[in-house]
């Protein structure tokens, strides 16, 4: 069969255009719409796009259907003038993407030779037979050009038609990714005129996004008109994402760096750092920095918190343990808490959980302890203390606080809100934030 014919280079075959094109994300596979996958590669490509100024406007998830992935991309060419599709170039018969977009742009499936080495290539490093579907893995429409797909057998496919950019690339995401860095952003770079932009991101925990806006409306309001600032909240956290346009004048960055010590003198305390990172990775350097080490007694939350701690590279430099005493006698023998403060104030109370704190401390050796004792829920409800009840508490050599809360967010979620409210202490604490 005949090769593909080569494609000029899009940055010699396109003029540039002005203004940056509307992107648009496809995945195709029945097991994204069933739920069986969940869908990565979309929130990757998301980010990469965004870093070269390139905004999505739409993600779409389309079945293996070849009738359903033709309008998809009817409706797809209507709304961007760059598609990018993962999924569907598998060996198998439900892997219909290539088929559908040879038919599609009126051309036929042909061999593609320097593929067809590549697959061989593969099969023969593992010491495996090759069928005869994994050939069919080189065949290609015969106007696309063709991506090499370094780490997978499934090449990425390039089409320009009638002013609409279309790729195919494979569903699995370290092919993606790969096909992506290699091949994907460097075309899109040269065959649009892509401002430079830039990103500045501040990640906050401890006050609610509409707290965050209320606190810095009047810093939004100045912001220039070429910053604009995204709020994005996560679980227990916000990150405030600026992004700047290119305008003209030189040194964006550093004139974007340049706002953050106003947003500082606003929010200081709820921010935990400057740029992208976990609120466990940013208290691990304050503990490095300080020379501190840390250990947890966790009751509700059943270890998470020390899950979260330790789930930073390098936390055995300051983590030296952890006690789950989930039964008071647990928390009597293993942390010296007192029958009297048990009988009298229970085991949901700030008492107990002080002295939970202040035994981790002794008990572990460690430098500061912090500790968690809550009904989490849906039982375990008392006269005096409501499902949701968490008490937390941080010891170190100079002093014990506690915290009561009330959360009503059902077991799961009032575990993970008891972890992420003790990780927000302990940050503030060990930043001299006493709030």
């Amino acid at each position: 069969m005949p090769t593909p014919a080569p494609i000029p280079a899009p940055a010699s075959s396109h003029p540039l255009q002005a203004a940056p094109p509307d992107v648009e994300i496809m995945t195709i596979g029945d097991e994204l719409l069933y739920g069986q996958v969940v869908d990565t590669n979309s929130a990757f490509m998301g980010q990469e796009l965004a870093k070269i100024g390139l905004r999505v406007r739409q993600i779409s998830s389309v079945s293996d259907r070849a009738d359903e992935i033709v309008a998809a991309l009817d409706q797809a060419r209507q709304r961007a003038q760059v598609v990018l599709i993962t999924g569907g170039l598998g060996p198998t018969k439900d892997d219909l993407t290539k088929h559908v977009l040879a038919r599609y742009f009126h051309t036929e499936l042909v061999m593609h030779e320097p593929t067809l080495r590549h697959v061989e290539e593969i099969f023969k490093r593992f010491q495996r037979p090759m069928l005869d579907v994994n050939r069919q893995q080189a065949l290609v429409p015969a106007n696309c050009e063709v991506l090499h797909n370094a780490v997978g057998t499934a090449p990425g496919m390039w089409f320009n038609d009638q002013g609409t950019v279309f790729v195919s690339m494979p569903g699995v995401p370290f092919e993606m990714k790969r096909l992506m860095t290699d091949h994907v952003l460097p075309r899109l770079q040269a065959q649009f005129h892509l401002a430079p932009i830039e990103h500045v991101v501040v990640m906050t925990a401890g006050l609610g996004e509409s707290f965050l806006a209320q606190k810095i409306a009047d810093w939004e309001d100045a912001l220039p008109p070429n910053i604009k600032l995204a709020y994005l909240p996560s679980f227990g956290a916000v990150r405030l994402r600026l992004t700047g346009t290119d305008d003209g004048q030189p040194n964006l960055r550093g004139r974007m760096l340049a706002l953050l010590p106003a947003l500082r003198e606003r929010i200081g305390e709820y921010i935990f750092a400057e740029e992208e990172t976990t609120l466990e990775a940013a208290i691990g350097k304050l503990l490095l920095a300080r020379n501190l080490t840390i250990g947890t007694a966790e009751s509700c939350t059943g270890g998470l918190v020390a899950h979260r701690l330790t789930s930073v590279p390098g936390s055995s430099e300051y983590f030296r343990g952890s006690i789950v005493a989930y039964h008071n006698d647990i928390k009597q023998q293993e942390l010296g808490v007192k029958s009297e403060t048990l009988a009298q104030f229970g085991a949901v109370s700030e008492a107990t959980v002080r002295e939970m704190a202040e035994g981790a401390r002794q008990r572990l050796g460690v430098d500061v302890a912090v500790a968690t004792s809550g009904i989490a829920g849906p039982g375990g409800a008392t006269d005096t203390k409501k499902v949701g009840t968490v008490c937390l508490a941080y010891a170190d050599a100079t002093q014990t606080i506690s915290r009561e809360y009330i959360l009503d967010r059902g077991r799961a979620l009032n575990v993970e809100y008891a972890a992420q409210s003790l990780l927000t202490m302990l940050r503030q604490q060990l930043a001299g934030i006493r709030g």
